[in-house]
């Protein structure tokens, strides 16, 4: 039996179809901004775009960079709004506000205008893609006042799209407007960026983005913590689109509340309660407490990893609390006044150690098999430091001779984390002669000279002060060459014997006098040998390193560090003897 909307008696029409429920929008979609004065934390940009668009002063190319979901694609659609808007009454000209009711507005927004014509660069990378778009850009737009062409994700194109595109980018016709999105901005060729003007997008700070949740919460009818949008706001760092993404899944989640805790459930956060509480034990060296607390948390579904991402944060709170107090939305009065607490009670050595301590236990969990057993293992060695001396009170102890290493250490505070650890008290930066500052590595060319000098260089009186000026005058290849690489045997300048064992080209030896010419005005006599020399002077150099090295270890008060702390490293001398610097930091 045929249903009876297949036919219609005559004169009646036949009863219509029930009207589909319209398909739903995403947040980041439904709430896209269509206007400047919708787009967040871009001030600046909008102000140079309002000025350039009242003194008709518009480029041809655009380029539009920042992290993901800060607004790119929107700007650039609003750009093209912006140039082809016509107004209410069809009589306008390009304006900072489009009306967004015209034909052009309503077209760009719907994405189906014919001369606003958008690419995926990472689905058309290559030169066939673009010399569609430059075949196309000669012809005068159909209806628009500008024929517009947004690139997304530009840094996608191959090099010869990026090649083919130069010349119409440079100069393109009057009715044909570029306008380019991407997020790494450094994979484009300089030579694009130049024919751009660049606006670089700010992440939208946080307070902004609480603000505009709370507004979108309750245009959807739903509610929600100041709390749980504080931290929507953080997990989404400055992006628009993944906090909006994130707050229409908590709403979903939470069926139309949304609360804190449904977030941190909902994002993996470690309660912060429990933060806090491992925190302390941590400090206390309680080390049954963290090990129960670590595993009550993974039991729950707390990720290790983010774990030690949540203490590390923490530290860094306390840090800036302890130099730049400032409120924090996402924290209650309980929390601030704990964090203020613990500002005043952790010194500034003690933050950083921490820090440090926590920082490599992160990389550990990151990279061991088992993430749950590196997390312990690296809050254990936290605990593990705040029993160590403090190496400035046995600094002073041994200077003063008040007691020997071996008895009478201060007894560790279990309160507060200590000073403790891998001994540096003595040691400074490696040598500050390293190899990249001779050049090791690179190869400018030898063949063009530099300019003449406009008042001779005084011959260097010593070797040293050869190298020296091949340095100074940015020669970092031929310095490494002359240091590392040949044996001084003679040096009465202008006249020098050097010997090489061939590593030296025939090319840079000669350059080495063609320099040297240059900036002393005197002709150079270098008698090249294959035998013969001394040490060179990198040689000596590490020579006299080691012997500082081998005096700094000899010293009986290193010898006595070294014995409290044997895993300890000396990674440097400091020349200044250490009585001389011990007397100083007791003034």
């Amino acid at each position: 039996m045929s249903d009876e909307s297949d036919f219609a008696l005559p004169g009646f029409d036949a009863p219509a179809p029930p009207a589909a429920a319209p398909a739903y929008r995403v947040l980041a979609r439904k709430y896209r901004p269509a206007s400047f004065d919708a787009l967040l934390g871009q001030e600046a940009m909008v102000q140079t775009l309002a000025n350039a668009i009242a003194r008709e002063r518009l480029a041809q190319a655009w380029l539009l960079t920042g992290v993901r979901g800060v607004g790119k694609t929107s700007t650039a659609r609003i750009i093209a709004k912006a140039l082809n808007c016509i107004g209410a009454d069809g009589q306008g000209g390009p304006t900072i506000a489009p009306c967004g009711i015209c034909d052009p507005c309503t077209a760009i927004a719907e994405g189906r205008h014919i001369d606003v014509i958008e690419m995926d660069a990472a689905s058309n990378t290559g030169i066939d893609d673009i010399r569609e778009i430059i075949e196309a850009v000669r012809y005068a737009p159909a209806s628009a006042r500008y024929k517009i062409y947004i690139i997304d994700e530009v840094h996608m194109l191959s090099k010869n799209a990026f090649n083919g595109l130069l010349k119409t980018l440079e100069e393109p016709p009057p009715h044909a407007k570029f306008i380019f999105a991407t997020t790494e901005v450094q994979k484009v060729p300089v030579t694009v960026l130049s024919r751009c003007q660049r606006f670089d997008l700010r992440r939208v700070p946080a307070e902004l983005l609480v603000a505009h949740f709370a507004d979108i919460v309750g245009k959807e009818g739903a509610e929600a913590e100041p709390e749980a949008l504080a931290l929507i706001a953080r997990a989404a760092e400055g992006s628009v689109r993944d906090g909006l993404s994130i707050l229409d899944q908590a709403i979903a989640h939470s069926g139309g509340m949304v609360t804190a805790p449904a977030i941190r459930d909902m994002l993996g956060l470690a309660d912060r309660g429990a933060v806090r509480a491992l925190f302390g034990q941590m400090l206390a060296g309680e080390a049954a407490a963290v090990l129960a607390s670590v595993a009550e948390q993974y039991d729950l579904g707390r990720d290790p990893e983010m774990l030690l991402r949540e203490l590390l944060e923490l530290v860094h709170a306390i840090t800036r609390q302890r130099m730049a107090p400032r409120p924090d939305p996402a924290l209650s009065a309980e929390e601030q006044a704990t964090l203020k607490d613990w500002a005043e009670r952790l010194t500034f050595p003690a933050l950083h150690r921490l820090w440090q301590l926590l920082l490599k236990g992160l990389a550990e969990v990151q990279a061991a098999p088992v993430p749950l057993q590196a997390a312990e293992m690296a809050l254990l060695r936290v605990i593990h430091a705040a029993d160590l001396p403090d190496p400035g009170d046995l600094v002073r102890r041994l200077r003063d001779g008040d007691g020997s290493i071996s008895g009478g250490l201060p007894t560790p505070d279990p309160s507060r984390v200590r000073e403790g650890g891998r001994s540096e008290a003595f040691a400074t930066a490696p040598p500050s002669r390293m190899r990249e500052e001779l050049g090791v590595g690179t190869n400018p060319p030898v063949n063009s000279l530099p300019p003449q000098p406009a008042t001779p260089t005084p011959l260097p009186a010593t070797f040293e002060a050869l190298v020296a000026l091949f340095r100074d005058h940015t020669e970092p290849r031929l310095a490494h060459v002359l240091s590392d690489e040949l044996r001084l045997i003679d040096y009465t300048p202008p006249r020098m014997i050097i010997a090489h064992d061939g590593r030296t080209s025939a090319e840079h030896r000669g350059a080495i006098g063609r320099r040297l010419k240059d900036w002393t005005g005197s002709d150079w006599q270098i008698d090249w040998r294959t035998e013969g020399g001394g040490a060179t002077l990198r040689e000596a150099e590490l020579a006299a390193e080691a012997a500082r090295f081998a005096a700094a270890r000899a010293d009986p008060l290193v010898e006595a560090l070294f014995g409290q702390f044997p895993d300890a490293e000396l990674i440097g001398v400091d020349p200044t003897p250490v009585s001389e610097k011990l007397h100083a930091q007791s003034r």
